[in-house]
């Protein structure tokens, strides 16, 4: 199960995907660890492109993984090709204007969070997965 999480820098992904990954026993792929790993911090549309393979090819390597990347387009989360889709919607702008203006708000996602909780909403959605209800 890949479990993606979206949303603009500094929404609380980060936060989350720890958490959530704890809780459920699964790999955590961070969008920035990867970028510092890969020396690749190219924001060019092709940039981002590359930073969605990778990310879904590094997925493809685990049965359970939960991911966080700000996948500004809805073409970097088709990519990515998530089972679980969740949008952090908890700020309007960033410090990245620029990715700020890419970012297309999503046409389905499995849960949209509008408040900074990473503890609670951890639990939530641990929950709901355990009773597929995600």
């Amino acid at each position: 199960m890949r479990i993606l999480i979206i949303g603009l820098s500094g929404s609380g992904k980060t936060t989350l995907a720890k958490e959530l990954s704890a809780s459920l026993n699964a790999k955590h792929l961070n969008a920035d660890e990867l970028r510092k790993q890969y020396n690749d911090w190219d924001f060019s549309d092709a940039g981002r492109l590359r930073q969605a393979h990778r990310i879904k090819n590094l997925s493809d390597k685990y049965d359970l993984v939960v991911c966080d990347f700000i996948a500004p387009k809805e073409i970097h989360r088709h990519i990515v090709d998530a089972d679980i889709l969740i949008w952090m919607d908890t700020v309007k702008e960033s410090k990245y204007k620029d990715t700020d203006k890419l970012f297309e708000t999503p046409k389905n996602y499995s849960l949209r969070i509008l408040e900074k909780n990473s503890n609670y909403w951890a639990n939530i959605i641990y929950d709901k997965i355990g009773k597929n209800e995600l």
